[in-house]
């Protein structure tokens, strides 16, 4: 389990191509401090497993199922990656909780600064956006950010300069696809009321009488 909150921009080094999955290695510095092999890092969003240390690189395996939910496919060595540590028990909890298993991507529609700070909009799939709620939190490319507003279409959050200094984020432009993980709270919500439907048919359905019906309201 990850925070959000990244600790350092790394560097994709070395992309090797398998049938079906791929091989890379990321220059890194911070992040290795402490890691040993098999433990996990999030690299842009993704869970990945250190399978090889070096003084300033990791080695890590990405399977066929990571590319098709992810833009990983979509990087080129050189490319910046947001990369943090798995969670510790004694560590706080400053963003919200991240799997790094990547429910999908988006693509940023739009940015716009205001003030100080950065709008980014981001188009996103009915299968996504269902999960995003205003105010709640939501993980672009591994980074914890706060739902600010929300539409059939797309969803807007507001970049800080000291998240923007410290990320990928404000390094990209419209057009550009990004890793997206909706808070996990929601989706095993949704599952568990779903089980307690008598009709399978009736699985997805999650409305506010549904929720006042069972006891929510």
């Amino acid at each position: 389990m990850f925070t959000g909150i990244v600790e350092e921009v790394g560097s994709l080094r070395q992309i090797q191509k398998s049938a079906k999955g791929l091989h890379i290695t990321i220059s890194a510095r911070r992040v290795l401090e402490g890691s040993k092999i098999g433990d996990s890092i999030c690299t842009s969003g993704i869970c990945l497993t250190i399978t090889h240390l070096a003084s300033n690189a990791f080695e890590a395996d990405v399977m066929a199922e990571t590319l098709r939910c992810s833009k990983m496919q979509a990087l080129q060595a050189g490319s910046p990656v947001n990369l943090e540590r798995s969670l510790r028990p004694d560590t706080r909890l400053g963003g919200h909780i991240v799997s790094g298993h990547i429910d999908g991507t988006g693509v940023i529609a739009h940015m716009e600064r205001e003030d100080n700070a950065v709008w980014l909009s981001i188009n996103a799939p009915q299968e996504i956006l269902r999960y995003v709620i205003k105010k709640g939190s939501i993980a672009i490319d591994g980074v914890s950010l706060t739902v600010a507003e929300v539409d059939p279409e797309s969803f807007k959050v507001s970049i800080i300069p000291h998240t923007g200094a410290e990320t990928t984020l404000l390094q990209q432009k419209p057009g550009d696809q990004v890793n997206l993980e909706c808070d996990v709270i929601g989706k095993y919500v949704e599952k568990l009321l779903g089980f307690s439907s008598p009709d399978p048919s009736k699985k997805d359905s999650l409305s506010m009488d549904f929720l006042r019906e069972n006891g929510f309201f």
